[in-house]
């Protein structure tokens, strides 16, 4: 029903007040324009020019009922729904109480102007971003801005990387993203570690010809790049306690080598390998570290410590196979460095290997057993450097754990055949 009554209708009695408080808030045209809101007692919801802003048309209007369109004024008052009416029909009295309290549990009516109010950042706050036509496409932006991996050459093996002059030119990144671009994670170490392997066991072979307490001295050079190269090669860094910890073990594995009879060397080993296991278990039970952490710090330490001990092997077995393996070490893991195809260059550097072993044996007592004694020290060695070229390894690794670890995993092939052929 309309809120003014028509021609001949019986006017609305009360006071302007009265009248009024059932009224819309929404001014017309010619109200926006004049000011007539403020002149019928409410603030104009557009200041004119030099004046100052008024409240928001939701503060103003908080305690008006909504203005009913004219379907709800075609249908009846709202009262057949169950609520009082907002306006009076025609001929009744206006509902007693004041304004406030008939309207007070009636929600107010925003509006055109409360509606469009807000930033456009505010009215979309939870919508979801428009993918754009690369993201719309099947693969994606994230595929196409993925770097693709290199294909491989023919005839080569995806596992094994083929070494180069120029030394490694691709860049270290996570396993699993190499993995998921197609790649290998494995890196040879390349010629420069190479030629650091071969010049260490050519001084670890004349060492051994001049004796014991010669070869001392590129014995601990070799232990502590182990122990060093092996925490590092598992991504812990920096662990100078676990690397101390190892040296420590393997300067004592050499002080009880120079001490017991020979024959017993390898007994002495073994003693300080066990011994130090207990003590690097009994360290990492006091850290306080999270268990998963302490269960690695522990497997690395114990790893870092038995490969170090381990280098004492070159100083229990017999001088004629330390050179002789040594030797054949230094020829292995310089021909593997070669530029050649993956399947040749592990053929050749073990051929080279057992090649060396008889050239060197021939030059000391072992004679032709030393072509067994280099093709063991080869294959340990191209096993130690698979090792240190595996999860993309850094340069320091290279340079350390890729120095260190052909020359570790051959000594104690070198002392058991050394021992036969002996």
């Amino acid at each position: 029903m309309p809120p003014y009554p028509g021609a001949g209708e019986q006017q609305p009695q009360g006071s302007a007040a009265e009248q009024t408080a059932y009224l819309p808030p929404f001014p017309g045209p010619e109200a926006q324009q004049q000011g007539s809101v403020a002149e019928a007692g409410r603030p104009a919801p557009y200041p004119a020019a030099g004046q100052e802003p008024q409240p928001l048309a939701a503060e103003q209007t908080a305690y008006l009922p909504p203005f009913p369109g004219p379907e709800a004024q075609q249908q009846g008052p709202v009262a057949e729904a169950g609520r009082p009416a907002p306006y009076p029909a025609a001929g009744q009295e206006p509902p007693q109480g004041s304004a406030a309290e008939q309207t007070a549990y009636l929600p107010p009516f925003p509006g055109p102007e409360v509606q469009q109010q807000g930033s456009a950042a505010e009215q979309t706050a939870y919508l979801p971003p428009v993918p754009g036509p690369e993201a719309q496409s099947p693969q994606g932006a994230a595929a196409a801005q993925a770097p693709q991996p290199a294909p491989p050459a023919a005839g080569e093996d995806a596992a094994w990387s083929p070494p180069t002059l120029g030394g490694n030119t691709l860049r270290a990144v996570d396993p699993a993203q190499a993995r998921a671009e197609g790649r290998s994670p494995i890196i040879d170490p390349g010629p420069q570690p190479a030629i650091l392997t071969a010049a260490l066991g050519l001084l670890l072979a004349a060492a051994a010809a001049l004796g014991q307490f010669a070869l001392l001295v590129p014995l601990i050079a070799l232990q502590a790049l182990t122990a060093a190269g092996w925490f590092r090669l598992n991504g812990m860094w920096p662990a100078r306690q676990g690397i101390a910890l190892a040296f420590a073990g393997a300067l004592v594995a050499d002080v009880a080598v120079l001490a017991v009879d020979p024959l017993y060397g390898a007994g002495a080993i073994v003693g300080t390998l066990g011994a130090w296991v207990l003590i690097t278990l009994v360290l990492q039970l006091r850290s306080r570290a999270e268990p998963d952490e302490r269960m690695y710090g522990l497997m690395a330490s114990v790893a870092s410590a038995a490969l170090a001990i381990v280098c004492a092997g070159f100083l229990a077995a017999d001088s004629a196979a330390v050179t002789v393996g040594a030797a054949a070490v230094a020829v292995a893991v310089f021909v593997r460095a070669l530029p050649l195809p993956t399947p040749a260059s592990v053929g050749v550097s073990l051929a080279s290997a057992a090649g060396a072993g008889v050239a060197v044996g021939g030059l000391t007592s072992v004679g032709v057993g030393g072509a067994l004694v280099g093709l063991a020290a080869g294959v340990c060695a191209l096993v130690g450097l698979r090792v240190a070229a595996y999860d993309y390894p850094s340069k320091f690794v290279h340079m350390t754990a890729g120095v260190a670890l052909p020359l570790a995993a051959a000594a104690p092939a070198v002392y058991l055949i050394g021992r036969v052929v002996g």
